[in-house]
This record gives C-alpha cells, structure tokens and sequence, in this order.
C-alpha cells in the first residue's frame, strides 16, 4: 500500500506531507482547492507525462516523492528485476519524480535512476487510476474489447498469443506476396542493369579493407627512392666512425680503468655496453628494413589502377568497400527475386494459403474463449450493478466478426483479420426491463457510467494486484441510494486493495476509514493547498459543511455525527467475514 506521498511545489502545493494507512481513503474539501492536484501527483508518480506547466510558479522544480510497503509476492518486484531495478522485499519501495523549469523530467526507484517507460512500467503494478475522463472508455467500443480481453486474460492470453504469432508471420509474408505481385515493368527492366552492376562489382573481387592497405603500399612505393636514401645515411652513421666504432673504443678504454675501480666504473660500462648492443640491433634491423625496399614501378602502377578502380565503383555504389559489397548483395537478391518471379510467387501464394487456414482456424477458436469470457463478465457486471442500485439492468457483451470487402475469403465471407483477431466487442445495455439491449454509449447517463465503471474497477480489483486504485470523483452524476451504493462499493473494495477517492458526497465521505481535508489558503499574498488528516471532530465539522454549504449549525453537526456512527456500523456488516 501506499505508506507517504511528499509533493514539493506542483501547481499551488507548496509543500505537503501526508501519510495513509490501510482501507478507504476520501480527500474532501471545496471545489478548486486542490483535491486533484493530489491526484495528479500520483499520477506522475505512476509514469504520467509531465510539463513545466504544473510547477509552481516562482519555481524551478516540482518534486513528489511515495513511498510504498508492498508484500514478498508483489509482482512489482519481478517486474523490477527485469528491468533491472534494485529492491528488497523487506523495505519499502520508494518512486521520486522531479520536473524542472525547462520542461525535463527525471524520476528514481529506490534511488536508480530510470527512464520514463521504466517508471510506467513499475507504475502500472502499483496505482490504477480513474480519473473522470475514463468514463469515455465505456463510450467508445473499440476500447471495450481490451476490457474484455483483460477480464479473460487467464484464458483468453494463451490463445491469442498463438495467434498473434501466427498473424505476424501471415502479414510477413502476404506483405513480400503483394509486392512481388505488384513488381512494375520498370523494376523488369532494371534487370539488365542489375545484371551489368552485378558483374562490375563481382569481377573486381573486392576484399574488405582493401583500398587502405593500397593506400599505404602507394605511399611506400611511390617514396621509396627517398626511404632508400633516408635508411642508407642512417644505416652509415651508425657504422661510422661516431657510431658503434666510437662506442666500442669507449667500451674498451672504460675496460682497461675497471681493472683498477671495478666497483666505480662498472655500472658506466654495463650502461655503454648496453647501448652497445641495442644500436647494433638498430643498425641490423635497418639494413634489413633497407634490403626490403622495392624499386618496383610496375607494381607502384598496379596500385594506383587498382585505386582508381576502387575509386569509381564507390562512387557508382558505396561510400566504402563494404557498402559496395552491401549494394552488391541488395541487387543479388532482386535479380534473383525478379528471375524466379513466377516461381516464388507459386511458394508465397502455397505459404499465404496455409497460413490463411492456420490463422482463421486460431482467430475462431480465439473467438471462442472470447465469447465464453463475454457471458461471465456480463454475468459479473450485472452482480456488480445489482449492488449499485441498478439491479434491474440487463448487460451484454456482444461480439462480432470483422468483415470487409477486401479481407480474407473464409467460408463464403470477407474477413478482415487484425492484430487482436477478428473480433469487434460492445458493451449493450437495458437500464430497464422490457426495454432493447442497446450499445452503452447511445443511453447511458452519466451517473449510469460511473456505476458501470465501478463494477468494473470492482471485477478487475479481484484479479490484478495492484495495491493502490484512485477514483476521481466517481460519483458523479448520482444522489440518494446510488450515492451510498456507491459508498458500500468503495468501502468492499478496500478489503483487497487501498482505495483512494475524491468526492463532494457526504454519502461517499462518511464511509471512508480515514478522510482529508484539501483547503486553500492564502498565507504572505500567496495561495497554496494544505492537507490535513482528519480526526473525528474535524469528520464532523467537515461533513457539516459538506451537508449544509457554508454555514455549519448544530443541526448539520448533529447529522453529521449520526452519518458517521451509521456508517461504522454499515461496514462492520459490508466487511464482516459472512459478507
């Protein structure tokens, strides 16, 4: 669960520090106080982008840092070992995020630095989100069949990474089908050409590397004359009467002066001695480096037309020999592409064929599975909408096959395969019994959404284990009993998780195991968000307000007072273990 969140100059949080326990948690407090703005800080913590925008102004950075106390089975810490991430079971996990003035952000787990994906990554196990804009997913169909396919991943995963693994190899090869199919008359007659830049650049025989050892063989030869000369005085000076004859006599008189000091003249003879032999080294080396020399103008001519051969095929194909040899095998493989047309047209067309049947069968049986998991969600969401005052409502999840006038003939139909198989999915509803089944997004009002949402959130809650889901005002749009079921939902999915919510009923708030209070203030001309943890006093003042508006009387206080103390005993009965 999430144990501390510290934020540092985010919009008009100057500094906040707050710390959560287990269960329901609501954030409470006047519209534009900042109650979103805690929200956000999460998010950001979770992998969200963020802007220079949302850094207090005067500023140079925002900071948030939270903190986490997660179990040893947590499947973060297998994520994190993956992405090769530092973290110990036995200590909490710690996410920082900074955001500076120039728009850059960075962000740390447990002080390792990491990229933006890294941080989504880990993020995504951590906190589920629901932010008010999410109830457009349910209003837009393409995105109901990943809710779907979420609910079944059990089973529907297995089944549907055979398939994409079959489509990707489909799209592979119906992709080099079609080109080669499509080859124009103009790429027929590159033949020719291809055929004639094929035997220029086979019939030089390039060796990779070659041009810069030519390189340095013209240079030799091309000064070999004056190397001649250079090595033949060098070689002189050493024999000559200042060089090893010199040495040598010095060698000898030194040796005559060591029959009388051997102790005081000895290392300056070892030292002669040894400069001695290392100079005749050098002058042996040098006569021989001289022997080797070649006067060879005829070779010296090979070269520069070897060069020069070199020089024009990489202007015709590569910059280097290499990118020669690359062009070279580009253009093999088009000649022979083109040549063998008809005949590897014949092996595509048999591969598509057989792939075509492969991929249909998986996309039907994925279909299947998918159809099974529609009715047991349909099932589920319906359970989930009984306990959120719409217990009469009838859902399903309808699912049906692309089709498209240019997609793959399958038993007398025009199917278009994607990706995620052959499926199109739909939320359909009726809010009332005897009315149609109709797609969610032309009936549904707004507090119907968020109900629906929440039984989703509710059913997802019981197969994932992400330890932190944060609603933002998920109660818009409803009051009375939905407002409470609402609550009672709220407070059954804390026992598996820590539930974060931001609401402006009192019906919601008082069921909360702990309540914040967002207020904006004004302190030394500045405005700035403070959050107060509240006790059971400050609960009442602040249901009073939330009851009454404005002016808090004894009357509010006193509702107040009774919300809460019906709200405990609701869930002790919601919470209790017959539940």
């Amino acid at each position: 669960m999430l144990v501390h969140l510290s934020i540092r100059n985010l919009a008009v949080v100057e500094a906040v520090d707050v710390s959560f326990g287990s269960g329901f948690h609501v954030l409470t407090g006047e519209t534009g106080a900042g109650k979103s703005i805690i929200i956000d800080a999460l998010g950001l913590i979770a992998g969200g982008r963020g802007s220079a925008d949302l850094i207090r102004y005067g500023c140079d950075k925002a900071e948030m840092e939270a903190s986490f106390d997660l179990p040893t089975g947590h499947p973060v810490w297998t994520t994190m070992d993956g992405l090769g991430i530092a973290g110990d079971p036995g200590e909490l996990l710690i996410i920082r995020r900074e955001i500076s003035v120039q728009g850059k952000s960075s962000a740390r787990i447990n002080g390792q630095l990491v990229n933006l994906s890294m941080l989504r990554e880990v993020g995504d196990e951590l906190i589920n989100l629901h932010g008010q804009h999410e109830h457009q997913t349910l209003l837009r169909p393409e995105r109901h069949l990943e809710l779907l396919d979420a609910f079944g991943a059990e089973s529907i995963d297995p089944v549907k990474a055979a398939y994409q693994a079959t489509y990707a190899e489909f799209v592979r090869i119906d992709k080099e089908y079609n080109e080669l199919r499509n080859t124009s008359q103009q790429a027929l007659q590159m033949l020719d050409l291809y055929r004639f830049q094929l035997g220029e650049i086979s019939a030089a025989e390039l060796k990779p590397g070659e041009d810069e050892l030519l390189a340095e063989e013209k240079v030799k030869l091309s000064h070999s004359e004056k190397m001649m000369e250079s090595i033949s005085k060098a070689y002189g000076s050493l024999y000559g009467p200042q060089g090893l004859d010199a040495i040598a006599k010095a060698v000898s008189k030194l040796s005559e002066v060591a029959a009388y000091d051997t102790k005081g003249i000895s290392p300056l003879l070892e030292q002669l001695q040894s400069a001695y032999y290392q100079l005749e080294d050098a002058s042996f080396s040098l006569r021989d480096y001289r022997e080797r020399i070649e006067f060879n103008p005829e070779r010296l001519e090979e070269v520069e037309e070897r060069l020069d051969l070199i020089s024009t095929l990489r202007r015709k194909y590569g910059d280097d020999i290499q990118g020669i040899l690359t062009y070279y095998e580009k253009i093999r493989l088009e000649v022979d592409a083109l040549e063998n047309k008809d005949e590897r047209l014949e092996q595509l067309q048999a591969e598509r064929e057989k792939l075509t049947t492969r991929l249909m069968e998986q996309a039907f049986k994925l279909s299947a599975v998918r159809r099974q998991m529609a009715d047991e969600l349909a099932a589920q969401i319906e359970i989930e909408l009984k306990d959120l005052q719409m217990g009469r409502t009838s859902l399903q999840v309808k699912l049906s096959v692309m089709e498209d006038a240019h997609g793959l003939e399958w038993e007398g139909k025009k199917i278009r395969p994607g990706k995620q198989g052959i499926d199109n999915a739909e939320f359909l509803i009726s809010p009332n019994p005897g009315e149609p089944l109709r797609p969610l997004s032309k009936i549904a009002s707004g507090g119907e959404l968020s109900r629906m949402m929440l039984a989703l959130k509710s059913i997802f809650a019981r197969h994932e284990q992400v330890p932190v889901l944060i609603f933002d005002e998920v109660d818009t749009g409803v009051s009375g009993r939905a407002a409470q079921s609402i609550a009672d939902k709220l407070s059954r999915l804390s026992a598996m998780c820590q539930v974060f919510a931001i609401t402006h009923l009192p019906q919601v708030a008082c069921m909360a195991d702990r309540q914040y209070l967002i207020e904006k203030v004004v302190e030394e001309g500045r405005t700035m968000t403070h959050v107060e943890p509240l006790d059971e006093s400050g609960r009442v003042n602040e249901l009073a307000r939330m009851l009454g508006g404005v002016e808090i009387t004894e009357k509010t206080q006193h509702h107040a007072h009774e919300m809460l103390k019906l709200a405990q005993a609701q869930k002790d009965v919601l919470l209790s273990p017959a539940q």
